[in-house]
């Protein structure tokens, strides 16, 4: 029972004698409950007598055991399965544990310090009671007479205001619960009485241990075993679970964690705590719980605390702590933790939860050490970002989620600089992140599935020279688009061919092929077929759609392309994101959680060209250093990506088995990479240091396979026959043959 820390506030004669009518009428009625409920055949005579019963047989005698509000946990996995704590979540910080996890020290000394006669009598201690009366009455300090038990249904009672959300109604709740009233007192008495016949002693002590509070957020012998101590309620020692159970009795006077305290702090030995622990350990000795050896020991032993502070919040997970996040949010997201957020949260803190991560700590820790190495947390003049994400292919399962900043939701510690931030950069405004980035070039595959999807070649040429004036394009729905002049040029000086092959446009990300094979498709079908790879934008509006953003205008979030391109790799079947692989309740049942859903965004033969163009990419193209700097090698696609000014710079790619996204970007501002060099290198050239230590340690874990072959059709379209333009005019026979030429 938490009893008040205030001091005792002077005793007058009328409020000694207040005191003294109010506990004496308690006390008579205890005396004929008591009698009633233990003994019901005793004939119990006289009207007031009578009264007392039948008001007492008509209040509440069931207390239903809610579940404690506990902590609940996030975990990811090392390779053996062996769960890593990564961060805790509590409004209470409190571990539900069996009887058998209790120290019997631990029990012991609840009872000889709280209720000595715990086990003798029916769920209230007549004699403390009466007690309790006389020292309060002759201006004792208040001496508490209430039972283990009925303490327990207090704690019960005020543990019902927690999860309470009115202020005004917990208010109401705590006064009802704790008001010192012969009615309310009366009710706990009879609860309590009901409460016995119910569960056994054994019972209603281990429920007691974990409810009752250690000090500020502290609840129940586990928590408190773990904090004061950094042990468990198990293996606790006679004096340190007698040290834990004189906190119950005052938890502002005898808590451990306060060491300046002028009366119980380590300056003075908690000297409020031992002399409290030293009296239940004279108690234990006098019931004959300890032997006078163990009871001369344990006063030797002074008071020492190991305070040990529990994770709390995701800034606990150091460098996992962006990846801890997101999960917060797809918990908050989940119906199945509530109807809304607000319930969601409350469930998710309360509801001593196991949450499972989908993290691969080998693929996680490369990321960390990797970005670690290549980009520096800040640059002077420049608000540098730097992003790694990775996804299984086929399942969603987001295997690694890290970036060049340590992780703080704190206002203040955000402004001493740019190395400390709360976005995530690689997850979408609703999720805890930012509005987004360009992708740039590695947005190009979108219309290059589009363009297989219409049934174009990978061989098949398009007017690629640079102009100021490409016409007219399609949109099936904003009708027909003109940008008078919009002049776009290539990464290179030398690409200045006239017309390229869409093969040739993706190896060396040639942004006039792109614009010239947009030109010969459907803009909104672009938009479209990007958002069958659940591409969307980061900030949730919906995806532009211009001939601009065939080349990557649209701000995306990281983990969007990084699924995307798992999709490409899984045969054009896209899944979407998940971070959570299982969830169990306190009660260690599993909890639905909702899944990845997948879905076709383009078919596997478009799929196979993709790949097959996107592979050259890696062997010979503008992602060819990520290629050769992978160990082992598997099969591989990848694209690469530079936005304007060099200001954002990407290496998106996947075998068979795993898909990673890596940035270099402009948090805010812009600088051109190609003039900046960290201690690792170029900016620029960052991506392509980064993403093969990534995919080092993918495949090395997961392999990887062959992508399907792309078909002859696909590689270089429908065979057609030869016009035959013999006997024609030369005029005709040019316009005959370069028409065919168009389409090789």
């Amino acid at each position: 029972m938490t009893k008040s820390n205030e001091s005792t506030p002077p005793h007058t004669v009328r409020g000694a004698l207040g005191h003294l009518v109010g506990f004496i009428a308690i006390s008579t009625v205890a005396g004929v409950l008591v009698a009633a409920s233990v003994t019901p055949a005793v004939a119990v005579s006289g009207m007031a007598a009578t009264n007392v019963i039948n008001t007492f047989e008509n209040l509440p005698s069931y207390l239903a055991i809610d579940q404690l509000s506990q902590k609940s946990n996030i975990y990811a996995k090392q390779s053996d399965g062996t769960p890593v704590l990564l961060a805790s979540f509590y409004d209470q910080n409190r571990v539900d544990v069996r009887w058998g996890a209790m120290s019997q020290f631990a029990k012991d000394a609840a009872v000889a310090g709280e209720d000595p006669r715990f086990y003798e009598h029916g769920g209230i201690d007549l004699q403390g009671t009466v007690r309790a009366v006389l020292r309060t009455a002759t201006g004792s300090a208040i001496q508490g007479g209430s039972s283990i038990t009925q303490q327990y249904v207090k704690n019960v009672l005020v543990q019902r205001c927690e999860v309470l959300d009115d202020a005004n109604a917990i208010a109401d709740c705590y006064r009802a619960a704790t008001e010192t009233t012969a009615d309310r007192k009366l009710k706990e008495m009879r609860l309590a009485i009901g409460l016995e016949k119910v569960y056994s002693k054994n019972e209603i002590l281990a429920h007691y241990l974990n409810i009752t509070g250690f000090g500020g957020t502290v609840y129940g012998i586990e928590a408190a075993a773990n904090y004061y101590y950094n042990s468990t309620a198990a293996a606790l020692t006679l004096p340190q679970a007698a040290s834990l159970v004189a906190i119950v009795n005052n938890p502002g006077k005898f808590r451990l964690d306060t060491p300046t305290s002028a009366t119980n702090g380590a300056a003075n030995g908690y000297a409020d705590n031992t002399s409290r622990r030293n009296y239940i350990l004279d108690e234990m000795l006098r019931h004959g719980k300890i032997t006078q050896g163990d009871h001369d020991a344990a006063i030797a032993t002074p008071v020492e605390p190991t305070i040990t502070e529990p994770s709390t919040g995701c800034k606990t997970a150091g460098a996992n702590a962006f990846f801890c996040d997101y999960v917060t949010k797809q918990l908050l997201h989940d119906p199945a933790f509530g109807a809304d957020e607000d319930t969601r949260l409350l469930t998710f803190r309360r509801g001593g939860y196991n949450v499972y991560t989908t993290l691969d700590l080998d693929v996680q820790n490369a990321a960390v050490a990797t970005l670690a190495a290549n980009v520096p947390t800040t640059y002077p003049g420049w608000d540098v970002g730097a992003v790694v994400t990775s996804v299984q292919v086929g399942t969603g399962r987001v295997l690694a989620m890290a970036q060049n900043k340590t992780f703080s939701q704190d206002p203040d510690v955000q402004s001493t600089g740019a190395s400390s931030t709360g976005i995530n950069y690689n997850t979408d405004y609703q999720d805890g992140g930012s509005h987004g980035f360009q992708p740039g070039s590695t947005y190009k595959v979108f219309t290059l599935a589009q363009w297989l999807t219409d049934g174009h070649a990978l061989s098949e040429r398009v007017n690629s020279r640079r102009t100021s004036n490409w016409g007219t394009f399609s949109d099936s729905c904003l009708g027909p688009q003109t940008y008078p002049g919009w002049n776009p040029k290539n990464d290179s000086s030398g690409e200045t061919g006239a017309h390229y092959s869409a093969l040739e446009s993706t190896i060396d990300s040639i942004n006039t092929g792109f614009i010239g094979m947009a030109k010969e498709l459907d803009l909104c079908g672009i938009r479209k077929r990007a958002e069958a790879f659940d591409v969307h934008r980061a900030d949730g509006n919906p995806l532009l759609q211009s001939a601009a953003t065939v080349i990557g205008t649209n701000e995306v979030a990281p983990l969007t392309m990084a699924a995307a391109f798992a999709g490409i790799a899984n045969d054009g079947t896209t899944c979407t994101p998940v971070a959570i692989d299982s969830v169990t309740d306190a009660n260690g049942a599993d909890v639905p959680i909702s899944p990845s859903v997948c879905a076709l965004s383009v078919s596997p033969a478009v799929a196979a060209g993709m790949t097959y163009a996107m592979h050259r990419v890696m062997t010979g193209g503008t992602a060819w250093q990520s290629y050769r700097d992978t160990t082992p090698r598997v099969p591989m696609i990848g694209k690469t990506g530079t936005t304007d000014g060099n200001k954002d710079t990407w290496m998106s790619g996947a075998s068979s088995k795993v898909a990673t996204v890596v940035g270099v970007v402009s948090v805010t501002g812009s600088a051109n990479q190609r003039n900046v060099y960290f201690d690792s290198g170029q900016a620029a050239t960052a991506r392509h240091r980064i993403w093969p230590d990534v995919m080092s340690v993918a495949n090395a874990k997961y392999g990887g396979d062959d992508f399907a072959e792309a078909s002859t059709d696909t590689l270089y379209g429908t065979p057609v026959s030869v016009p035959d333009v013999r006997g024609q005019s030369a005029a005709r026979a040019t316009a005959a043959l370069s028409l065919l030429g168009s389409r090789s």
